[in-house]
């Protein structure tokens, strides 16, 4: 296959965390319609999404281990048929437990299949513009709230909650199946040298890796990254609409983070490359709880709009830096199983955002809660993050050549 061929793995990975991304987080979206429907209760709806994000950590180590032995196309197919199956089913539950076992479980199993392995088949495929090629990868995470959402939410308007949950299932199949098609292993796999945990070849020690400290940093930088946006990502649209917002403009908010969390993985993804991984992920963390601790004081549409900027630039574009520095740190053979076990971490803290913030709601009638634990936990994450130790400087080797 033509190196070219790359890009095409590049493009293929980011539709589907679009998609698989942006069906599971568009419970943000169904929230208020679910439980206006349904008498559910907000916290009720909300441990869905804290189901999805534990359900996605576990499921995320063990996709990612798969992948690196099978191969990710079989992996992600299993992820587009089950994630289509279990937004079917979820828009015929006909209780709230119904609702939390399918859409909780079935859909935070089936969005697993898809962030570890096409990150790590793709951090295989590319030796130079590596944190360019895996931030264009999750940035589909970012496009899906300026599409998903918003057709999620069209589609609310115009059919209520059930009938719109059953067309984005059907959705993901017409979209993701094909998509799987494309997903190829690169035409050599890249050496394994110059990491520390592997030699002539070798397949590094996995009690080794885990016990170390890069991995150790790593995975607790990336839990406090994800428990400090989680709950206000989740929350933002209700946060919006109770500051006097109208919905539709509400969810707009949500579509201008995506957009900026785009324009931040392109960003942050460059400098990696030009300046190296760690200043750019500290920086970034430190500019998200900024960010946290200002939406406090923000009520208009416009203050809404400014602040997604800058928040969304900020954790979207350090999100993709911790695929980059597991592959620096411990190379291609098992990139997978290692961000797999990295995004476990991650997801875990994803999951205490959205139940936490629906009691403080629940609770206070507001989020300010919210917001002030948030940028605490994300001072902490940037307080982490300075303990990475630094990255082994190899001479130059074209199977691994790192440009940061």
């Amino acid at each position: 296959m033509s190196v070219s061929y790359r890009w095409v793995i590049v493009a293929a990975g980011a539709l589907m965390t679009c998609v698989a991304l942006g069906a599971m987080f568009s419970l943000a979206i169904f929230q208020e319609p679910i439980a206006t429907a349904t008498g559910w209760s907000h916290v009720g709806i909300a441990s869905a999404m804290t189901l999805n994000f534990i359900v996605m950590g576990f499921g995320g180590f063990l996709w990612g281990a798969a992948s690196d032995r099978f191969g990710p196309r079989i992996v992600v197919l299993i992820g587009s048929v089950l994630l289509g199956l279990a937004l079917v089913l979820a828009s015929r539950a006909e209780t709230l437990r119904q609702f939390q076992l399918t859409y909780g479980i079935l859909v935070g199993l089936a969005a697993s299949t898809f962030f570890a392995p096409m990150i790590a088949v793709t951090t295989a495929w590319f030796d130079e513009n590596r944190g360019l090629a895996v931030s264009l990868v999750s940035a589909g995470m970012g496009v899906a709230p300026m599409t998903i959402s918003p057709f999620a939410r069209w589609l609310i308007s115009a059919y209520e909650w059930r009938p719109a949950m059953l067309m984005i299932g059907i959705a993901t199949w017409l979209l993701l199946v094909p998509a799987v098609l494309l997903v190829r292993r690169p035409p050599a796999a890249a050496a394994e040298t110059g990491t520390g945990f592997a030699v002539d070849g070798a397949r590094p020690q996995l009690s080794k890796v885990f016990r170390s400290p890069q991995f150790i940093v790593l995975g607790l930088t990336f839990f406090a990254c994800c428990a400090a946006h989680s709950g206000p990502i989740f929350h933002m649209v209700n946060y919006a609409t109770i500051c006097g917002v109208a919905p539709m403009a509400a969810v707009s908010i949500y579509s201008v983070e995506g957009l900026a969390g785009l324009g931040g993985r392109l960003l942050y993804g460059s400098l990696a490359d030009r300046i190296g991984v760690k200043p750019v992920l500290v920086a970034g963390l430190l500019v998200q709880a900024g960010a946290l601790a200002t939406y406090l004081f923000v009520s208009q549409l416009g203050e809404f709009y400014a602040l997604a900027i800058v928040f969304g630039s900020a954790y979207g574009g350090v999100m993709p830096l911790y695929a980059v520095l597991a592959r620096e740190y411990f190379g291609p053979r098992i990139i997978g199983t290692v961000f797999g076990a990295a995004t476990m971490l991650s997801s875990i803290g994803m999951a205490f955002g959205p139940l936490i913030g629906g009691w403080i709601f629940d609770r206070f009638a507001n989020y300010s809660w919210l917001f002030i634990g948030s940028a605490m936990v994300g001072l902490g994450a940037a307080a982490i993050a300075l303990a990475f130790p630094p990255l082994a400087r190899q001479k130059p080797q074209p199977a691994f050549g790192v440009s940061s």
